[in-house]
């Protein structure tokens, strides 16, 4: 095994991916985190041939059966040994799935009933992209705040959120702060005023 590349972000794994074109993707998800699975479509637009195996903290069957729905080979639990991801891995590499006999029952169920599996919208590929800190400035600008309040509670200086929001706007094809808000409240980027105070 060589480890050919690493990334902070689905959007850096995305560029990684596309780089160095790997045969198993390991895809680190910690338990706020699932919504990065969105990215999973791109990632195989990018890399074709990437096998992708999610490891997670703890066992959840929907996140399960959601990342084998997305295009994922296999999950893996963080509480399992080293011996069980290094297996893992191998696995999936041969072309075998790595997935809880749960999931792979729901799964098989699901098609032999036809039932019809949920792919990601176009909005889901193009959210993944934005990065941590976009996120954290979208979050802010829907709470009503300005730049500089932006900055001082992310401690960023006026210039960098103002690239920030450049990016964000290019990115999800917005162009003003009101159309931003709009987006985020539809999109569950941010919470609505009024499901904050509740």
């Amino acid at each position: 095994m060589r480890v050919v590349g690493e990334a902070a972000s689905p959007s850096d794994a995305v560029l990684v991916a596309t780089r160095e074109q790997p045969d198993i993707t390991l895809f680190d998800l910690n338990n706020s985190e699932e919504g990065h699975l969105d990215c999973l479509p791109s990632l195989f637009k990018a890399a074709k041939s990437t096998r992708v195996l999610v490891l997670t903290e703890q066992q959840d069957n929907e996140l399960s059966q959601r990342a084998v729905r997305l295009g994922a080979t296999g999950v893996v639990f963080k509480n399992n040994g080293s011996d069980v991801l290094i297996k893992a891995i191998q696995k999936v590499h041969t072309g075998e799935a790595w997935v809880d006999r749960f999931t792979m029952a729901t799964l098989l169920t699901e098609m032999s009933r036809g039932d019809r599996i949920t792919q990601p919208s176009p909005e889901a590929e193009t959210i993944a992209t934005l990065t941590n800190r976009e996120r954290e400035v979208i979050t802010a600008v829907a709470m009503g705040l300005r730049n500089r309040q932006i900055a001082e509670r992310l401690f960023i200086s006026d210039v960098t959120v103002r690239h920030h929001l450049t990016s964000v706007f290019s990115k999800l094809g917005v162009s003003d702060r009101f159309e931003l808000m709009i987006y985020a409240y539809r999109h569950r980027l941010a919470d609505p005023p009024a499901e904050r105070r509740s």
